[in-house]
């Protein structure tokens, strides 16, 4: 027995001095992103390293083409110091937002600096259509950026809805249609060329706002987006909320607003609340009220602006049921700050007076309300976060440099 459990521990502590050296280099890596190019003497700080490790540990990057020189600083009266960042142009990730509308792309370097950037309208009738479309987009911005396809790490696909892994389906995206249909995402990825994630809009709007937005140093918050449809994602002590199915913040499900909406078989469900407050139920109110065609949600808020009544019953109107929604947001999950974002959910200041308003008529809660600072953007910079964070791993992995022969 003793022998066996001496055999046992060989191969581990074998393995050891391996692992460690891997995640020295790592940390070493994560730093340079997070922080910029430093010196020896600086990372030793950062790290918490002993000055030998990393000396040891920026060689192995070095070598492999993670991490450069820079140039020198002078500390002190010392000799000047040699300074290392990361290699940004080690590998790119391309981030896509797919509205209903409109699809926006990003192509970013590894330490998050943006290449290239597109908007074109979403033109597709079909699922197949705007697979295709992607695609088409994707390479476009890709040239534009100049990068290779075998240089892009990974690419990230903000969508409406929720895609399960396991099925490789998309659920819950009732405004594009047949994108709930079986190998949308296999087909993405074949017209992408690169591994991709597909992601929630809302939850990715979240992250974006957390990493580069209005709530970055707020670890409870959630994030309301009002446009065609409606989104929330639920951003709770530091990390992001799924559910036990990737379900969570499918707000628009909720059995809120002025009436029931019945299931229709020849089309995808869509919620109640979402028929209440997206942005067609905006515009079917305000055409109500009489006003002319052509008349767009973005059309009645900027005619609210303007003083215009009809407009401004239309926004009331908006404020009150979005009242109920932040009261249930309040009371399921207490957030520090409801953010808003989406064409509608930016127009906040517009709807806060009657919303607070609404709010206390039905709930003693109450929390910060604020517009989001990305706007548009929101998505598709929350796609460009997550895909450093995978880009990154997969970049070093690939080029990991091994500890040497003994």
């Amino acid at each position: 027995m003793v022998r066996n459990r001496e055999r046992d521990s060989g191969p581990r502590a074998a393995q050891a001095p391996s692992v460690m050296r891997e995640m020295n280099q790592r940390v070493l890596l994560d730093c340079l992103f997070a922080e910029g190019p430093a010196t020896r003497p600086a990372l030793v700080l950062s790290t918490g390293l002993s000055l030998p490790t990393v000396i040891a540990a920026l060689g192995d990057l070095q070598s492999v083409g993670l991490v450069r020189e820079t140039g020198t600083s002078v500390v002190g009266h010392g000799r000047p110091a040699v300074t290392f960042e990361a290699n940004a142009d080690a590998g790119a990730v391309i981030a896509v937002d797919i509205g209903h509308e409109w699809i926006r792309l990003v192509a970013a370097d590894l330490a998050g600096g943006r290449l290239a950037a597109r908007t074109i309208r979403n033109s597709a009738t079909t699922a197949r259509g705007l697979v295709e479309l992607t695609g088409e987009a994707v390479a476009a911005v890709r040239a534009e950026a100049d990068i290779r396809e075998d240089k892009t790490v990974h690419t990230v696909i903000g969508s409406p809805g929720v895609y399960d892994e396991t099925r490789g389906r998309i659920s819950y995206a009732a405004n594009l249609p047949g994108w709930q249909r079986l190998g949308i995402a296999e087909a993405l990825g074949a017209q992408v060329g690169s591994h991709i994630t597909i992601d929630n809009d809302a939850n990715l709007a979240a992250i974006g706002e957390h990493t580069y937005g209005a709530v970055r140093s707020v670890d409870n918050f959630v994030y309301i987006t009002i446009g065609t449809g409606v989104g929330v994602g639920l951003f709770l002590n530091g990390a992001l909320y799924r559910g036990a199915h990737g379900a969570a913040g499918e707000a628009g499900y909720l059995p809120l607003g002025e009436a029931l909406v019945p299931m229709r078989p020849d089309r995808p469900p869509r919620g109640m609340l979402e028929e209440a407050v997206a942005a067609d139920a905006i515009v079917a109110q305000a055409q109500h009220l009489g006003m002319p065609d052509p008349v767009s949600a973005a059309g009645v808020f900027a005619a609210a602006r303007e003083g215009d009544t009809r407009a401004m019953k239309v926004v009331e109107r908006e404020a009150k049921q979005l009242a109920q929604l932040v009261a249930t947001v309040l009371a399921l999950f207490d957030p520090d700050v409801v953010v808003f974002g989406g064409g509608v959910g930016q127009n906040i200041d517009l709807m806060e007076h009657d919303l607070v308003t609404s709010l206390r008529l039905i709930t003693p809660m109450s929390t910060r309300l604020i517009r989001g600072t990305l706007g548009q953007e929101a998505v598709v910079r929350g796609a460009v976060a997550t895909g450093l964070d995978i880009a990154r791993q997969r970049a070093f992995e690939a080029r990991a440099p091994s500890a040497p022969a003994r």
